[in-house]
């Protein structure tokens, strides 16, 4: 099937998941840390203390989204999409209305944030494409994830332009007034979904030794220890240097809004890393490259290390956005491959949080380290390395459970 006429044929399915994507914008660090200057200045924190908040409020969001990510494979999309994009919007409220002296407010402010947004609501979209699709997986996931790419293309400009004519707590209403306005869209789109347990049990797709495996027994088995360092180094670093854009800006020979300016650069090849992925993907499978996923994130964190000036600022953006496109795609149907989509949702959420928590350390240890005199450009180097050291595990484990998975002509026959 053409990707033109697969997309007619899911349009619904698929704008659904990219609308999920793109609302978890708000909880997302590339559009929280625009307002880290305000925040820190609004509430007297330093660095390493507004890490510390945002590490503290993203750990307890991982710990919940261990038992939240498994309503997946008990509820709709339908119920469980606006549900979340209800609690965004509380989060995005609260932000809006939290005194300055109420310092210690900021951590659950920053749970509802990263867990309805980061977590949740990209988790309900990933898990929905890995279900519904089996041949097209990766073509509905380059889709369902150009959301996230989009917003992360056109918030952060909008939003630091804002901040030039209005207060910074105004324009979170704003963002809280965007993700209700879109719950009545997500229902629509989502009106004739069917149940997640019909399609898990009509769609058979096993994983490796020809078994569905439950959560207990992906947690138990050496890959998923394996994949650990891959699943948080993207999120622990590219949260940390989103995270970090302003002492990043005060730093290297560019002001915030000319790296804001890069953004849609990043976009674009995170986008068409996006399509990429996803048609390698339905081609080859994810045995083959999995293996290869880290390899665009190290090279951009040497990059930006190096970087003296705009155009090797850009540079490092378009390596790292060909690894955020891929990493967009690859890892969500990694497990339904290796692990069956019977309880995808459950195997997920430990994944997910896995990544959830590595966005929270990423923050909190680079805030750390600048208060004590590393700044964050020194800290790359040691960033790409222990990306280089998480690929090569990764790779390590692929390949030899690669050999576990069932045959093509199995896998006919069990569809």
């Amino acid at each position: 099937m053409s990707f033109l006429r697969f997309v007619r044929d899911n349009a619904s399915f698929l704008a659904a998941g990219a609308l999920l994507s793109f609302g978890s914008s708000f909880g997302q660090t590339f559009f929280i840390s625009i307002f880290a200057g305000e925040i820190r200045a609004e509430f007297g924190l330093s660095h390493g203390a507004w890490g510390g908040i945002y590490t503290l409020g993203t750990t307890a969001s991982a710990l919940v989204m261990i038992w939240a990510g498994g309503l997946t494979d008990r509820f709709r999309a339908r119920r469980l999409g606006p549900a979340a994009m209800a609690l965004l919007a509380i989060g995005c409220l609260g932000m809006a209305a939290l005194p300055g002296g109420w310092a210690w407010a900021l951590v659950p402010v920053i749970f509802v944030l990263r867990f309805a947004g980061q977590g949740m609501m990209i988790h309900i979209s990933v898990v929905a494409m890995a279900r519904w699709f089996a041949a097209g997986r990766g073509k509905a996931l380059s889709v369902a994830s150009m959301g996230v790419a989009l917003g992360q293309a056109v918030l952060p400009a909008l939003f630091v332009a804002g901040l030039a004519w209005a207060d910074w707590r105004l324009l979170w209403l704003g963002a809280a007034g965007m993700s209700l306005l879109a719950m009545p869209l997500a229902l629509r789109l989502l009106r004739q979904e069917r149940t997640p347990q019909s399609i898990a049990h009509a769609s058979q797709s096993f994983g490796m030794a020809g078994r569905h495996w439950t959560r207990n027994g992906a947690v138990a088995h050496w890959l998923f220890w394996l994949m650990v360092p891959a699943l948080l180094g993207p999120p622990a670093w590219g949260t940390a240097l989103f995270f970090q854009q302003v002492h990043l800006a005060e730093l290297k020979p560019w002001t915030l809004g000319q790296w804001v300016a890069l953004m849609p650069l990043f976009t674009a090849v995170t986008i068409a890393a996006n399509f990429i992925a996803g048609a390698a993907l339905d081609r080859l499978g994810t045995a083959r490259l999995m293996p290869f996923l880290m390899l665009p994130w190290m090279l951009a964190f040497l990059v930006l290390s190096q970087a003296d000036g705009l155009a090797m600022a850009g540079l490092g953006l378009a390596v790292l956005g060909f690894g955020t496109g891929a990493q967009a795609v690859l890892p969500g149907a990694f497990w339904a491959e290796f692990y069956g989509t019977r309880h995808i949702g459950a195997i997920k959420s430990a994944a997910a949080a896995v990544m959830v928590f590595g966005s929270a350390v990423g923050p909190g240890i680079s805030g750390l380290l600048i208060d004590r005199g590393v700044d964050f450009p020194d800290q790359m180097l040691g960033i790409a390395a222990y990306l280089g050291l998480a690929g090569l595990l990764a790779a390590l484990g692929v390949r030899r459970a690669a050999r576990l998975l069932p045959a093509p002509d199995a896998l006919a026959r069990a569809a």
